[in-house]
């Protein structure tokens, strides 16, 4: 059934994802998404748990084994960047509150491994921690909030296609993920931040 969910949002954007559409790409009854999701909104929670699942396998995997710290935050930033490019209707879909509900069980935890894997970013960490983190310092707040602030800024502008003026601008760059790409290269995200008083 989710993969006939993740079909139709493919197929018919957000706006066509209803349980009747999803029930006709699934070739089961109109009231069989009901029965195993209760309603749209735990459907399409489930299909955005499966998206963090995948975003945040991309992320885990993205880094080698014993790569330094820069080269950590760089992949892991490259990884959520391009499964945002290969995938804007269900990362679209992730990040839409009034389509989902956040506290849906499956979604909550999928959202959390996510989270684990974007944290292995602060700090200077060398590895994965092996649990989300139940609470940061001030300075590591900043920290994850600066380097997903920045790499989910450059994935929306990647998938909503902002980035045509600036490429028609800059002759180096013949499409938007190599200009992408490049910026990640140059901006060190991520990093230690100096405590303040």
């Amino acid at each position: 059934m989710l993969a006939a969910a993740e079909t139709v949002l493919q197929r018919d954007g957000i706006a066509g994802l209803g349980l009747r559409a999803i029930a006709r790409e699934a070739g089961v009854s109109h009231t069989a998404p009901k029965h195993h999701f209760g309603d749209t909104t735990g459907l399409l929670s489930s299909l955005a748990a499966v998206g963090f699942h995948r975003l945040a396998d991309a992320m885990r995997t993205s880094a080698p084994e014993g790569a330094d710290a820069s080269a950590r935050r760089n992949a892991i930033g490259r990884a959520y960047v391009h499964f945002a490019h290969e995938n804007p209707a269900l990362f679209g879909l992730m990040f839409r509150t009034e389509k989902i509900d956040m506290l849906h069980p499956v979604l909550g935890a999928a959202a959390a491994e996510a989270m684990r894997v974007m944290a292995s970013i602060i700090g200077g960490a060398p590895r994965l921690p092996d649990s989300p983190p139940t609470s940061l310092s001030n300075a590591e707040a900043m920290q994850m909030t600066s380097a997903w602030g920045y790499v989910h800024g450059l994935a929306v502008l990647l998938i909503d296609h902002r980035l045509r003026g600036i490429l028609k601008l800059a002759p180096g760059f013949d499409d938007p993920l190599a200009l992408v790409d490049a910026a990640l290269d140059e901006v060190r995200f991520g990093l230690e931040l100096e405590p303040r008083d």
